[in-house]
């Protein structure tokens, strides 16, 4: 079961994606709605098929690939929902795909981690966690695409994927409302993990409360630059690249060495 519902979610996925990239190239050759209504298909299936990995018979399994799995599906998510009010639909070129890897992933890697019980502020903190992340790498996938933009505009070049996105001014506020609202949910979820913790500086968890604190940093500086300096474009894209690469390294580097090493 699992695996058809895994396939049939990375079929529909690729599928949407390929249609997307076609409509860049060649306007409306697919009406929007089509292309939403195969994406939301492969989301069903994806959502399924997380429930299925997740839930075991011992407890809930959140190994190495299983949370990549789940990061996608929110990050789909997010990206579905907010292609409702945002014309962002060709963030699912990058997207769909990234799910698909996730969920194959999921399925062919062997287990990292045994399923079991977690107590409930734990599991708050994992959901945060977890959150914080998705909104986090979907603004990765804003500020790409908001660079991209730019350039193209500073070299006159405004057909094929200037043409499919809002004007560049609402492409940097929708950047740093995912951005506020990924540092709410790290700052929370950094906030659980001390209550939590006894010791987030313990030998297993020193390298990921490190960086998380720093990407923490970077992005309370990344903010202030926003408001204070009237950062944006390039070097607030840079900025959101790099606090993203350090908590990346915080949420899947301590986990690939810990699970995988």
């Amino acid at each position: 079961m699992l695996t058809l519902f895994t396939a049939s979610a990375i079929i529909f996925y690729l599928a949407a994606a390929v249609m997307q990239a076609k409509n860049l190239q060649q306007a409306d050759r697919f009406a929007p709605a089509r292309v939403k209504g195969i994406a939301l298909i492969a989301f069903a299936a994806h959502s399924y098929a997380v429930f299925l990995d997740l839930h075991r018979p011992m407890g809930i399994h959140l190994d190495f690939f299983s949370v990549g799995s789940l990061i996608a599906w929110l990050v789909v998510a997010l990206v579905l929902l907010s292609s409702l009010r945002q014309k962002i639909d060709n963030l699912f070129i990058g997207v769909f795909p990234m799910a698909s890897i996730s969920l194959i992933f999921a399925l062919l890697a062997p287990d990292t981690n045994i399923a079991k019980d977690f107590a409930t502020g734990l599991v708050i903190h994992i959901l945060l966690s977890i959150m914080a992340y998705s909104i986090f790498t979907l603004s990765v996938f804003q500020a790409v695409l908001l660079a991209k933009q730019e350039y193209m505009l500073k070299h006159h070049r405004t057909r094929g994927l200037i043409r499919s996105l809002p004007p560049l001014q609402i492409m940097e506020k929708l950047l740093f409302e995912m951005i506020w609202t990924g540092f709410i949910l790290l700052t929370a979820s950094l906030i659980t993990g001390m209550l939590v913790f006894d010791d987030l500086f313990a030998q297993h968890l020193v390298h990921k409360t490190a960086l998380s604190i720093i990407a923490w940093l970077l992005y309370v500086a990344l903010l202030v630059g926003r408001h204070v300096m009237g950062w944006r474009s390039q070097k607030a894209v840079r900025w959101t690249v790099g606090s993203f690469t350090l908590l990346m390294l915080a949420f899947f580097g301590s986990k690939f060495v810990i699970e995988l090493l």
